[in-house]
């Protein structure tokens, strides 16, 4: 069985007229479970929980203190190449663009790791462009190996590969997966990706659990909110994410939330996800699964994740660069506009008055080989 026949299901619900059908009391129900069911997410997630945001973070921070303490760790993000063979509507890297490419060399990976190790993080996550002939899981390996010799996490962000070669990379040293869906309504997901492998829904649906079976400690999954209607999209990610953890209990299964950013080309999201509504899916993730982690990158503004820092946030990245070698080289492409410039010293500083202490390394590759079962 894959999640795809939970997104079968979820196709088919009529939408429009099922979100007005949850009440204040709905909620309240949801707000007293000790574990909350998909009936009770989507009460969360409703119109009809907006007024009661104050409680439901009342209960976020509860949760979150008690399962991941007063800690936060952060991360950043490397990229290795942004070559690039899908047309995607909406991303500064699609193949449409003409832009000269780049891809980091093993000294060049070398020298980005030393400028990034040099702000103290020792966890880092590794995004190519995809394309199997200019990164491929071999490239990421090569680098991955590298970059073992400065951090203590190394995770990943590249196109969905197979569970062979995820165990390949994990026994080089990755420990972790991000992957996002960028849309789980499949019309949509078709109309955005025209052209390249990235078309194919259903391969890239079922990475993550790929990248469970090949054995990384994390899995890190999310929608590119705003491409379509949030609430719908939130449901989806927060059940993949619970269909995951449930099949895979020795994998930490944790959320993304970013919303979309500027890019090179014009696209405009189709929904609109407000502050408030941002608030609202990080809540509800929180109380439906009080065991994940949940990041927030610095596609928000510094303000908005000052104060989002107790409502359920585990991880943030920092000192962020979204350009090939942006840490140590000049003259890349971003793959999108980051809004939070803040230093890693000056993050760790703000967490530090919130009360919330900035780790900064909390776990160290083993070297354990991989079984595939």
């Amino acid at each position: 069985m894959s999640f795809y026949e939970t997104m079968t299901r979820l196709e088919q619900l009529p939408y429009g007229m099922l979100w007005n059908r949850y009440t204040a009391e709905d909620v309240k129900r949801a707000l007293r479970a000790e574990r909350v069911d998909e009936e009770g997410l989507m009460a969360l997630l409703s119109p009809a929980a907006e007024p009661y945001l104050e409680e439901m973070a009342q209960k976020a921070q509860r949760l979150t203190r008690a399962h991941f303490g007063h800690v936060m760790q952060l991360f950043t993000p490397m990229y290795l190449a942004d070559y690039c063979v899908n047309h995607c509507t909406y991303c500064s890297f699609s193949s449409i663009y003409d832009f000269p490419r780049k891809k980091l060399t093993l000294e060049e990976v070398a020298r980005e790791a030393e400028t990034i190790a040099a702000t103290g993080l020792r966890h880092i996550l590794i995004l190519t462009g995809e394309s199997r002939m200019d990164s491929p899981a071999s490239y990421v390996r090569d680098c991955a190996e590298v970059l073992r010799g400065y951090f203590s996490s190394v995770s990943i962000e590249v196109n969905p590969l197979s569970t062979e070669e995820y165990a390949e990379l994990r026994g080089a040293g990755v420990d972790g997966l991000t992957l996002y869906q960028e849309v789980y309504h499949q019309e949509t997901y078709r109309e955005l990706h025209v052209k390249g492998p990235k078309r194919v829904y259903r391969n890239r649906l079922d990475a993550p659990e790929r990248g469970c079976l090949a054995g990384f400690r994390s899995v890190n999954i999310g929608a590119l909110l705003g491409m379509y209607e949030w609430r719908q999209e939130a449901l989806a990610t927060a059940l993949h994410a619970r269909y995951l953890q449930d099949k895979y209990p020795e994998c930490e299964i944790g959320f993304s939330i970013p919303r979309f950013r500027p890019y090179l080309g014009e696209f405009n999201p189709a929904s609109d996800v407000t502050d408030r509504a941002l608030v609202q899916i990080i809540l509800a993730y929180r109380l439906f699964l009080p065991r994940s982690g949940i990041s927030l990158s610095t596609r928000e503004p510094a303000a908005l994740r000052d104060h989002l820092v107790h409502l359920g946030i585990t991880k943030m990245s920092a000192g962020v660069s979204t350009e090939v070698g942006g840490h140590s080289l000049e003259g890349g492409t971003p793959q999108f506009e980051i809004s939070d410039n803040r230093s890693v010293e000056e993050i760790a500083g703000m967490l530090r008055l919130q009360g919330l202490e900035p780790v900064f390394k909390d776990w160290d590759i083993l070297s354990e080989p991989v079984c595939l079962t």
